[in-house]
């Protein structure tokens, strides 16, 4: 593993698996691996369209040092926001889907450097999560910031 970042996010991420030794081992064996695990445990993700995605990844990065996890998929077309559990179910916004409770999610294995689905910005081990009402602020801001600009990227 690379460094004891990528040890303790291993270590967070798997604990949500239903077999956590066995998805630690696979990902030691495979680095480039990728796993599928449930949300809705210690976390839901928040699927934005990769357009707004990025901006407010860039407005969340200004308002806080260090958001939660985030991913992006293969041609960067959509990026998941890592929020609390329970987050999903409650979330209203046109274009944002939610992924909780009896969901999964494809995530791969921390520092590793394959391409398609990818982490932005990685899981820090400790639990660290975007806050809904910062993603929300954020989102809006991006919005605003797009459509002063005539919607151009």
């Amino acid at each position: 593993m690379a460094g004891t970042g990528a040890t303790a996010a291993v270590a967070w991420l798997a604990s949500v698996a239903p077999h956590p030794g066995a998805c630690r081992r696979e990902w030691e064996r495979d680095p480039q691996g990728m796993a599928l695990l449930p949300a809705g445990k210690r976390w839901d993700v928040l699927v934005v369209p990769g357009e707004l995605g990025y901006p407010t990844l860039d407005v969340l990065t200004r308002l806080i040092d260090r958001p939660g996890p985030v991913l992006a998929d293969f041609g960067d077309h959509r990026m998941g926001f890592f929020v609390p559990p329970g987050t999903a179910a409650r979330w209203v916004g046109t274009g944002i889907r939610g992924v909780g409770e009896g969901a999964w999610i494809v995530v791969p294995r921390p520092g590793s450097t394959v391409g398609g689905v990818r982490w932005l910005i990685l899981p820090d081990g400790s639990g660290t999560l975007t806050d809904p009402v910062l993603l929300e602020l954020a989102l809006h801001e991006a919005v605003a910031a797009r459509g002063a600009r005539g919607g151009e990227d």
